[in-house]
């Protein structure tokens, strides 16, 4: 598995990151989840990141490889209430005690990187969320500090000067931040974290989704049209994480599953490497032609 330089960080991560969410929202079993991790680290895994929000990622995540923990960066963001993904949560006070959560439920002291989760540009402005995590910092509690998110908020993000990681969405069917945010983000050397490489495999769909999450890229993919996709499923994904990965400043892209072998699977399609200039490039045409002005980055 290739492995990148991870900003200014002293962290070298896997391009091939494991993501917590569908564990959580797609109650996976105790069992699973260990077999899926201990099965993928064991194949060359060393980034997983997290949420306090995806139900019990965390707890799942910390029973099934805390016996491994120097095996693996950790990952996980804040900013939400304990009782609903949908309340923000921006206070120092409930920034520190989200940290504490995250630390006790992960069954580790420390976390490699702690991520602000989709906060807004007036929160950030306000900078009270930004003195709570540089504070977890100094106490020991995380490594590094990021943001999670996407648009202005994120440039404010990056331009600021005060985190050393973004997570942003980037992928085939999410393209702004392409131009609008990771040159600012490789100049100030942050670490990358692509979420949703594979656009959820919205393309797959043969008529509109009834789950909300995938909404919007199906309908972009309506008009983009990608000619790719239409072939092997397999092909496409790769196809389309590869190219992910072949976007300049990113070094890691996190995917989300729940089935056992499902990360050695796409570790397995990354052995062609990076894309080729000219596929890349026609992807990216095609998205300057026909992309929206309201298509910006998917929290």
């Amino acid at each position: 598995m290739e492995k990148r330089k991870y900003g200014n960080t002293d962290m070298t991560v896997s391009v091939l990151g494991f993501g917590g969410a569908e564990i959580g929202f797609q109650g996976a079993s105790p069992k699973a989840v260990s077999e899926l991790l201990n099965n993928a680290l064991d194949a060359g895994l060393n980034v997983i990141d997290t949420a306090e929000c995806y139900v019990n990622s965390e707890e799942l995540i910390g029973e099934a490889i805390q016996g491994r923990r120097d095996q693996y960066y950790l990952f996980t963001k804040c900013g939400h209430s304990p009782e609903s993904y949908e309340i923000g949560a921006w206070s120092k006070s409930e920034i520190l005690d989200s940290v504490e959560r995250s630390l006790k439920r992960l069954r580790t002291d420390r976390l490699d990187l702690v991520h602000l989760h989709s906060c807004d540009l007036e929160q950030l402005k306000n900078g009270e969320v930004i003195e709570a995590l540089q504070e977890a910092k100094k106490a020991g509690k995380t490594r590094y500090i990021g943001y999670s998110g996407d648009g202005e908020a994120a440039l404010y993000a990056i331009k600021c000067g005060a985190f050393d990681s973004l997570q942003t969405s980037v992928n085939i069917a999410d393209q702004e931040a392409i131009d609008l945010t990771l040159p600012a983000a490789r100049a100030a050397n942050m670490g990358v974290i692509a979420k949703r490489p594979v656009a959820n495999a919205a393309w797959k769909e043969k008529s509109f989704p009834d789950y909300y999450y995938i909404q919007e890229y199906w309908n972009r993919f309506q008009k983009l049209n990608y000619g790719f996709l239409n072939g092997d499923m397999q092909d496409a994904i790769s196809k389309a994480l590869r190219f992910t990965l072949s976007v300049p400043g990113v070094c890691t892209a996190i995917v989300g599953t729940t089935k056992a072998k499902r990360w050695q699977e796409n570790a397995k399609l990354l052995e062609k490497g990076p894309l080729p200039e000219a596929e890349f490039e026609e992807i990216r045409k095609q998205w300057k032609e026909k992309s929206q002005p309201d298509w910006v980055g998917q929290i």
